[in-house]
């Protein structure tokens, strides 16, 4: 089975920033630093420092598909790079929002 690009996990990425589909926080948190949401199915592993998203470490797609940082990593980018500033912004605030 082909591995997640960070196209498809940035696209997920994208549409919960535009709030076309929910982001939601799962209960489960592994660590300081790391949120795990869910986007329809796609769960996802996401790095934080402070308030500030740095990277998407994960990701597994409803159909088992997966891809994690260090394969993105190699190909230049990670999901969360390919973000604009203000879709950026909207993930950080949402993510605020469901950890409150």
């Amino acid at each position: 089975m082909p591995s997640l690009t960070a196209r498809e996990v940035y696209q997920q990425l994208r549409d919960a920033a535009l709030e076309v589909r929910p982001l939601k926080r799962l209960d489960v948190q592994p660590e300081p630093g790391h949120v795990h949401v869910d986007i329809e199915g796609w769960r996802l592993s996401l790095g934080f420092e402070g308030n500030r998203l740095r990277h998407c470490e994960r990701c597994q797609s409803p159909d088992g598909r997966a891809g994690e940082l260090d394969s993105w990593q190699r190909y230049g980018t990670d999901p969360v790079s390919l973000l604009s500033t203000w879709e950026l912004a909207q993930i950080e605030r949402l993510c605020a929002e469901v950890t409150q």
